[in-house]
C-alpha cells in the first residue's frame, strides 16, 4: 500500500497523466455521441454543423501547438534561472510545480482532444445528432483554456524568480517538519544511534548508492510484530546509505526473506526528497543565503529574507509532541535539534561573517527562537550565537563599533 502511495506521489508530478485524461475525453466524447444521438431531438442537432465545429478545432490545435511551444521555453528558461541564481536543489520544486504542469497539461491536451475530434469529424464518426456533443464538449474545453491561460499570465509574473522558488521551499520544509512535529519518531519508540547494545545487532543491508526518500514504517512494523522482533531503523530518509552500511538491525536472526521485505521498505533515489525528509529543506533554504553573500553578488536582502523563514520553519517543530507509540517492537532515531540548527545557521553564518546586517538578523533569529520556551532550542540557540560572535570578532572588514553591536545582541 506504501509503495503505491508513493508511486502515486510521484505520478501526480508528472504530467502525461493530465494529457491522457485530455486525450480520454475526446475519446469519450465519441462515445457519447454515438450513445446519445438517438436522444437528442432533430431540430436541436441540426443548428451545428461540421464545417462550424471543425474550424473551432482548426484554430484550437493551430493555437495550443503554438502556446505548448512558448510555454515549454518559459519552463526552460525558469529552471535555468532557479538553477543559477537560487540552488539547483531548489529547482526540484519548480520543475514539479502543479500550476505549471496543470497549465501545459491543459494547453497539450487540448491539443490532442483537438487533433482526435478532427479525425473522427472527418472519418465520419460524429453524424448530424453526435456532432452537438462534440460542438459542447469543445465549447468546455474552450472555457477551461480561457480559465488556464488567465491562471498562466499571473502565474509568468513569479515563476523562476528568488523570492517565489524561496516560498515554494519555505512551504516544503513546514510541510515536512508540521508532519514530522505531530510524530517526530514516526510512530515508533525513540532510537539513541549511539545506543552500544544496538550497533553490535545484526544488520539488514541495502544493494543501492544513494539517499534513503522514504521509509515504510507499516511495512516494518508489520513484519517486526508477525517476527516478534525489535527492529532498530538506522537509516531515516535523508541519509545517505550504501551496501556497507546498514538500514537497520535487528534484535533477533531472522530469515532472508524476511529480510529482503525489510530493505525493501526503503526508497533509495540519487536525490533527497523535501516529503519526509524535514532537514533537505533547511539545508536548501540556507543554500540560497549562502550564494546570496559572496562579493560577486551581495545580494543581503536575500539571505535576510532568508534568516527569517528558517527561523518560521524551526519553529514549527519547536510545538513538537511526544509521539503515541504505535509501533512497540520498532525504534526510530528522533531529530536532533543541534543537527537542525547546524543546517540552518553555520554556512550563513560562516559566509556572511563580515557583514554586520546579516549577523545582527542571525542573532535576533536565534534570540527568537531561544524564546520559544524549549530547553535544547534555547542551548543552540545560545551555542550558535556565541559560534557567529567568535567568526565576526576575527573579521577583519568589521568595525569596532559594529562588533559592539553584534556582542550587545548576541544571546
Amino acid at each position: 500500500m506504501f509503495k503505491a502511495k508513493v508511486f502515486l506521489l510521484q505520478l501526480a508530478k508528472k504530467m502525461w497523466p493530465k494529457v491522457t485524461l485530455f486525450a480520454l475525453l475526446a475519446v469519450l466524447s465519441a462515445f457519447l455521441a454515438i450513445w446519445l444521438r438517438d436522444r437528442i431531438p432533430d431540430d436541436f442537432a441540426y443548428s451545428v454543423d461540421s464545417e462550424t465545429i471543425s474550424s473551432i478545432l482548426n484554430i484550437l490545435a493551430s493555437s495550443m501547438l503554438a502556446v505548448t511551444t512558448f510555454s515549454l521555453t518559459v519552463m526552460v528558461q525558469a529552471y535555468s534561472s532557479a538553477t543559477t541564481t537560487v540552488t539547483p536543489r531548489a529547482t526540484q520544486l519548480v520543475v514539479e510545480d502543479h500550476t505549471a504542469h496543470n497549465v501545459l497539461a491543459t494547453f497539450l491536451g487540448t491539443f490532442v482532444f483537438s487533433l482526435m475530434g478532427i479525425i473522427a469529424l472527418n472519418a465520419g464518426i460524429y453524424q448530424a445528432k453526435g456532432r452537438i456533443v462534440l460542438f459542447v464538449m469543445t465549447i468546455l474545453v474552450v472555457i477551461l483554456i480561457l480559465i488556464m491561460l488567465i491562471r498562466w499570465i499571473e502565474h509568468l509574473t513569479k515563476i523562476g524568480r528568488v523570492a517565489e522558488t524561496t516560498r515554494q521551499v519555505q512551504a516544503a520544509a513546514e510541510k515536512a517538519f508540521k508532519q514530522r512535529a505531530c510524530s517526530p519518531c514516526l510512530g515508533c519508540n525513540r532510537l539513541d544511534i549511539d545506543r552500544e547494545d544496538v550497533n553490535h545487532l545484526e544488520g539488514v543491508y541495502g544493494e543501492e548508492y544513494g539517499y534513503v526518500q522514504f521509509v515504510d514504517i507499516d511495512a516494518i512494523t508489520k513484519l517486526a510484530k508477525e517476527r516478534q522482533c525489535d527492529v532498530f531503523i538506522m537509516a531515516v530518509p535523508g541519509k545517505y546509505v550504501y551496501p556497507q552500511l546498514p538500514l537497520l538491525r535487528l534484535g533477533d536472526a531472522l530469515p532472508e526473506r524476511t529480510r529482503k521485505s525489510l530493505a525493501a521498505a526503503f526508497t533509495i533515489a540519487d536525490e533527497r526528497a523535501f516529503e519526509q525528509d524535514p532537514r533537505f529543506g533547511l539545508c536548501v533554504l540556507a543554500e540560497i543565503a549562502q550564494r546570496s553573500l559572496p562579493p560577486s553578488i551581495a545580494d543581503s536582502g536575500t539571505a535576510l529574507d532568508v534568516l527569517g523563514r528558517i527561523t518560521s520553519v524551526l519553529a514549527v517543530y519547536a510545538d513538537a509532541k511526544d509521539d503515541e507509540v504505535v509501533s512497540e517492537r520498532v525504534w526510530v532515531p528522533a531529530l536532533e535539534v543541534e543537527d537542525l540548527f547546524t543546517d540552518a545557521f553555520n554556512s550563513i553564518s560562516r559566509e556572511a561573517a563580515g557583514m554586520f546586517e546579516v549577523q545582527a538578523k542571525l542573532h535576533k533569529c536565534l534570540y527568537s527562537l531561544a524564546q520559544i520556551g524549549d530547553p535544547e532550542f534555547r542551548k543552540c540557540a545560545e551555542r550558535f550565537s556565541r559560534l557567529a560572535i567568535i567568526r565576526t570578532d576575527n573579521h577583519p572588514t568589521l568595525m569596532e563599533w559594529e562588533k559592539r553591536e553584534l556582542r550587545a545582541l548576541a544571546l
